[in-house]
């Protein structure tokens, strides 16, 4: 096995040193080291690089939905206004947002994340088949942004435990996913400026492709979510369940949590119906965190209760970032 000691000097009294970096890097603590685990696989993975892949994939749908909708924009002369909106530069706010939904997808722990990936599940499942396709497609591309970063978060622990080096892989993730969400970025913020000139001139490469094939993204978008939502319920359901001792105590948990979901889509659905705006939008999240509150108070931890209110903060902070683009989605 590659290990930093077998080629670095052997200096007096500094074994213990290359053992500890040798651990560190395979994303491990040795024995008697505080902070050791041995036993304890509920959470093996360091939670920063993993909430900053899953706020880059956060970052990456919201570039490629904002290309999406201002080309809608372009296409249609009774929407220049809010093409002009969607176009106003703000270059701090982007890395902004990654930070901050970094630190919070960093902060929650694995049984909530997993929790809100199940429940946007069954909540994007209804939708599409109460909805259908269309312009309610952009908008649950929206809705799902925190679902998203959790899930991706649940998916990396599910598919990197007990791998070795997996600090390293981790890192590589986390660079390969700022790269992406750095040039998907950058794409936005070309199309933003210079779509309407390089469209009609036909001299840019990549506008030429967009004004070809702009109009399959959000099919992109979906099977992109579609895999990455199959991938994240299979690690919620196998993070969930590590935590039950016996069969008995499974059924005691999944019982109320499926009842409890299933009324929460039902209510969403009349919600939605009924009225549409920002503001049934906000309602909706603070009865989805509301009840899986209430679920946790009976069957969770009280540390489970504590992330509940991180990952309230989380949706709000990813709802309000993309403002302009759910006005856009509900004027289509």
């Amino acid at each position: 096995m590659f290990s930093l000691g077998s080629w670095l000097p052997a200096l007096p009294g500094l074994a213990w040193g290359w053992a500890l970096l040798d651990a560190l890097l395979q994303g491990e603590i040795p024995q008697g080291w505080p902070g050791d685990r041995s036993g304890d696989t509920s959470d093996p993975l360091l939670p920063f690089p993993a909430g900053l892949v899953g706020a880059c994939a956060v970052s990456v749908l919201c570039s490629l939905l904002k290309v999406y909708l201002y080309i809608q924009c372009v296409n249609n002369p009774e929407r220049q206004v809010e093409k002009e909106v969607m176009a106003a530069r703000r270059p701090l706010l982007e890395p902004l947002h990654v930070l901050v939904l970094t630190g919070v997808l960093a902060l929650v722990g694995s049984r909530v994340a997993a929790l809100v990936v199940l429940e946007f599940s069954l909540r994007a499942v209804s939708t599409i088949l109460s909805l259908g396709k269309g312009a309610h497609s952009s908008q649950l591309y929206l809705l799902c942004q925190y679902s998203l970063g959790c899930g991706v978060s649940c998916g990396l622990s599910f598919l990197l435990e007990g791998a070795l080096h997996r600090s390293w892989n981790l890192a590589l993730a986390a660079g390969l996913a700022g790269l992406l969400a750095l040039h998907a970025r950058r794409l936005a913020r070309h199309v933003c400026a210079l779509y309407e000139l390089h469209s009609r001139a036909r001299y840019c490469g990549v506008c030429i492709l967009l004004l070809a094939a702009g109009h399959g993204i959000p099919r992109l978008l979906r099977n992109a979510l579609a895999l990455t939502f199959a991938v994240a319920d299979l690690a919620a359901v196998e993070l969930i369940n590590r935590d039950f001792l016996s069969t008995g105590e499974a059924v005691r948990f999944w019982t109320p949590l499926t009842i409890c979901y299933t009324l929460l889509v039902v209510y969403m659905q009349e919600e939605s119906r009924q009225s549409t705006g920002r503001g049934v939008v906000f309602r909706t999240v603070l009865v989805r965190m509301g009840g899986l509150f209430i679920l946790l108070l009976t069957v969770g931890r009280w540390t489970d209760i504590l992330h509940v209110f991180v990952s309230l903060l989380g949706e709000l902070w990813c709802l309000l970032r993309s403002g302009v683009l759910l006005e856009s989605c509900w004027r289509q």
